[in-house]
């Protein structure tokens, strides 16, 4: 507030110096154009005026004619001279000029002088002034705002204060259940005294509920980590037991128990490295590493690598690109989201099928189809199939090496990008995921 006011009133003042300059020039001006002076005649009338100007102000005037040489400077030090400037040449085509230097503290106007007879451009007068009473005035003005802001700093802090304790007083009684509640137990709160108080009440017992749901799912979890990490180390610990506890066993059936074991180890490396890749897609977007990244070429990449897989079961793995797509995305998380649909299309169809994948693109998103032809999904399942550790069929996703975590992977990288992920499936006919994306990502 104080910069405005201040920078407010030195404009005025500027404008108002202006103004009351170019004012008594035109007087002046009226006497040289009729004494004909920018034409060679002297004038002591002339002099006088100027002089007198210069003096009032306590600043500089020169005259210049129209071949742009001074014909006339209080000053005394520039007669004679040639002055070519901008605002000089401005001003002989007839715009006046008004420049005000705040830092070196002058005022000046360069002012045409016109030939009453031809209305023609004899020459200019420049002007310059100094505005050391309009700092000086700027210079007070700022001392009383600072005080007026001081003294109305401390009139608004004591007035929000005390409102503050009036506003406030109410709320005394629900801080207190709520402490109560989270120092007791976790019981639905009503304190229904006030609008504001039960308003709050009611925001509280649903932020109970989601933290209630939210504790539930973080049991379920752990309890599912746990669960999974467990059973393949008790497969081995059963597999190294039988053969501590056997003598003179067979070399082959010692291999075989080794098989077994280092199966084993794999699948509890698969379990932990998707537990990493769902806590990483778990974390804030300060660690995604967003770029233009060219998408069809990504996609091929990721059909690269998985055809070897898709043929060891003859499944035809198609791409169907309509169109060039550059999006701003995290690679790394996008690969890995459409490895786990595409491989999943793969693991979970029939031999001889097929996987087709298209990528489309409109103004605003990108879209990418994953079709397969495998053994569809069930409609009860559908709606689970991206919670973590839901298997559709248990024991045909521990074959195939299935750990309930890749779906939940995809869609955690789908939202991050602020996407949208969507399932249509059959059972015994095939599955379908659509993914979609923004083209730009927004922070």
């Amino acid at each position: 507030m104080r910069f405005v006011v201040l920078t407010n009133y030195e404009s005025q003042q500027v404008e108002q110096k202006a103004q009351l300059l170019e004012r008594q020039c035109q007087q002046i001006l009226e006497q040289i154009s009729e004494s004909g002076y920018m034409h060679g005649s002297e004038s002591d009338q002339v002099d006088k005026l100027i002089d007198q100007m210069a003096s009032l102000y306590s600043g500089r005037v020169i005259l210049v004619n129209s071949s742009f040489c001074i014909i006339k400077d209080t000053y005394d030090i520039d007669v004679d001279k040639v002055i070519i400037s901008e605002e000089v040449l401005l001003t002989f085509l007839g715009t006046n000029s008004t420049n005000y230097d705040d830092e070196n503290q002058f005022l000046e106007m360069t002012i045409p002088i016109t030939d009453d007879e031809n209305q023609e451009t004899d020459g200019i007068m420049i002007i310059s002034v100094p505005t050391q009473d309009i700092a000086n005035g700027k210079a007070g003005l700022s001392s009383i705002v600072l005080r007026m802001q001081s003294i109305l700093m401390i009139l608004i802090l004591g007035v929000a204060f005390y409102v503050s304790r009036i506003l406030t007083r109410p709320f005394g009684k629900i801080t207190q259940s709520l402490e109560d509640v989270a120092g007791v137990n976790d019981e639905e709160l009503s304190i229904p005294d006030y609008t504001e108080t039960q308003l709050l009440a009611e925001a509280y017992n649903r932020m109970l509920k989601r933290v209630k749901a939210q504790e539930d799912s973080r049991q379920e979890f752990v309890s599912n980590v746990s669960h999974e990490l467990k059973t393949p180390i008790t497969s081995m610990k059963v597999l190294a037991d039988s053969l501590l506890a056997q003598e003179n066993v067979p070399v082959e059936l010692y291999k075989e128990f080794m098989t077994d074991i280092a199966e084993e180890v794999d699948r509890e490396n698969t379990i932990i490295s998707d537990l990493l890749s769902l806590v990483k897609m778990d974390r804030r977007s300060s660690d995604v590493h967003i770029e233009e990244t060219n998408i069809n070429q990504l996609i091929e990449l990721v059909l690269k690598r998985l055809r070897p897989i898709a043929g060891t079961r003859n499944i035809e793995l198609v791409l169907d690109s309509f169109k060039p797509v550059l999006a701003e995305v995290d690679e790394t998380r996008l690969t890995l989201a459409l490895s786990n649909l595409i491989e999943n299309g793969i693991k979970y169809n029939k031999e001889n099928g097929w996987v087709h994948v298209s990528l489309n693109v409109d103004s605003k998103y990108f879209y990418v189809k994953v079709e397969d032809s495998g053994i569809g999904i069930p409609e009860e399942s559908q709606e689970h199939i991206f919670e973590r550790f839901y298997r559709v069929d248990k024991s045909h996703s521990r074959e195939i090496g299935g750990t309930g975590l890749g779906l939940a992977i995809t869609r955690s990288a789908v939202l991050m990008h602020h996407g949208a992920i969507k399932v249509y499936s059959k059972e015994g006919e095939g599955t379908t995921f659509t993914v979609r994306i923004p083209l730009k990502y927004a922070n």
